[in-house]
């Protein structure tokens, strides 16, 4: 790009610059905005909080990766940002900078860096240099941006800022650590590598049906503790209304268009789903045919409760070979639409050369196959329970410990000697006092016989959790808790 042409889209994306110039309402171009404006038209109250943070704390230099699935919301987070920004009486507006990165290559990054600053360098001249926040939306697609970033990061007042980036893959992981995290923690604490997913049943149970209670969150190992059994007990009074609300949720999936298009007419509409598909075919297997993801899709879900062989798979859906198999599970899990969860061993170690279990990140991508292609089967409730609880304990574990999702480094099966599974061993987790292990969890998603079902998990460690449908027990060393109960008191 040109550096005119750089000039012309800072200027258009950021309109608050000229209110703040003109001495006007420097909101009022929340009005207007696209982005905002498409929020509006599915609209539940939902907000992420994933950069709450920028309207309250004190700028410094610090840098934020912000990380998730496409069609999530993370260009909404970033205006929702700038809107914070914008209200603070200690920020000039022409302090933020937002930058979509769509089209740009890496000269055009950098020009934008340098012209960004000179067009908003009158906010320097009455007390000096003030620090910039910086928006740079889906800049990681753009090739060589971590080595466009370091220079000035290294080397200009640009490394004084407050600089946020978003993308939706995390295969440049090792470039960013080597150009731009190490050394630099800032001057907080702030967390730097963050991931926002689709809404969890908790963010959809407050959009959808406000009235039935949410217990706060416990931690991922005291599921067992009296906080957990205090909030499960409570919550039986709601157990019928939590059981619709969980289908409805393992129906409609967490990303919030979908959320409101099936709250207000009872189904996900068309239009969304084709875009979903759409993004998985140009990132996961843009060279295959137009029904490839549905097909993909609607495979991995219905093997999604049992290790998956990827030999037999790649085979049962015409791959040329288990080599392009592979290529496509490791895209889907790098673009955040699928997450890994690999065979433990009784010290929670991986177990070399053993199969492990695929999840898909969101109820919605496993509704994609039977909806888009003829004759794929409707989604298996148990199956997207397990799923729905597998991204819940994952997320859980990443929070407590940034980095493990990314690592798959989250949520392990085990093997018992007589040949049984259990589907969430216990992983070790840091905490202030030491390395504690997460509760290990059983999902059955039963209305009987679970008891039968938990005595795997009870026989193993003592204790555990299994999650039913609408089951709630304490009597014996492994309880019942409903799915949206375990759900809910996990995040």
């Amino acid at each position: 790009m040109r550096d005119d042409e750089v000039r012309a889209r800072l200027n258009q994306v950021n309109p608050w610059w000229r209110a703040a110039a003109a001495g006007s309402d420097p909101l009022a171009w929340s009005q207007d905005d696209r982005t905002l404006r498409d929020r509006a038209q599915h609209d539940l109250g939902y907000r992420s909080t994933v950069l709450d943070d920028l309207a309250t704390d004190q700028l410094d230099d610090r840098l934020i990766l912000l990380r998730g699935p496409r069609r999530v919301g993370k260009s909404v987070a970033l205006k929702d940002a700038a809107l914070a920004l914008c209200r603070r009486p200690d920020v000039d507006p022409r302090q933020v900078i937002y930058l979509p990165a769509d089209g740009m290559n890496v000269r055009g990054l950098t020009r934008a860096i340098a012209l960004g600053r000179e067009l908003t360098r009158s906010v320097d001249i009455a007390s000096g240099p003030r620090r910039r926040v910086w928006l740079l939306d889906e800049v990681t697609g753009i090739d060589g941006w971590t080595a466009a970033l370091k220079f000035p990061r290294d080397n200009t007042s640009f490394g004084d800022d407050t600089v946020v980036c978003t993308g939706s893959s995390w295969s440049d992981t090792g470039e960013i650590e080597r150009d731009l995290l190490a050394g630099r923690a800032g001057s907080t604490n702030a967390r730097r590598l963050r991931l926002l997913h689709p809404m969890r049943f908790r963010d959809v149970l407050a959009a959808t049906r406000p009235h039935i209670p949410r217990p706060q969150p416990v931690a991922v190992w005291d599921l067992q503790g009296e906080a957990s059994r205090k909030s499960a007990t409570d919550l039986e009074l709601f157990v019928d209304e939590l059981d619709l609300a969980w289908q409805a949720y393992l129906t409609s999936g967490g990303f919030p268009r979908a959320v409101a298009e099936h709250t207000r007419t009872g189904a996900v509409g068309k239009a969304f789903l084709d875009d979903l598909e759409a993004w998985l075919h140009r990132d996961v297997d843009r060279d295959g045919a137009i029904d490839s993801i549905p097909r993909l899709l609607g495979e991995l879900h219905a093997r999604s409760t049992a290790p998956i062989n990827r030999t037999a798979v790649a085979s049962s859906l015409c791959y040329a070979n288990r080599q392009s198999f592979d290529l496509r599970l490791n895209r889907l899990v790098r673009n955040f639409a699928a997450i890994w969860c690999h065979q433990l061993s009784d010290n929670g170690d991986r177990v070399s050369g053993a199969q492990s279990k695929l999840y898909l990140t969101d109820p919605l991508l496993s509704w994609l196959g039977h909806h888009l292609r003829a004759g794929t089967p409707v989604p298996n409730m148990t199956a997207l329970t397990e799923s729905a609880l597998a991204v819940h304990l994952a997320i859980a574990i990443d929070d407590q410990q940034p980095g493990r999702w990314v690592s798959s480094d989250t949520v392990g099966y085990l093997r018992t000697g007589s040949g049984n599974e259990i589907d969430f061993g216990p992983i070790a987790i840091p905490t202030a006092s030491g390395t504690t292990h997460t509760t290990p969890v059983e999902a059955k998603w039963v209305t009987q016989g679970w008891r039968s079902e938990a005595l795997v998990t009870e026989n193993r460690f003592g204790a555990g959790v299994l999650a039913t449908k609408n089951i709630t027990s304490f009597t014996h060393p492994a309880w019942a808790i409903p799915a949206p109960v375990l759900a809910l008191l996990l995040g």
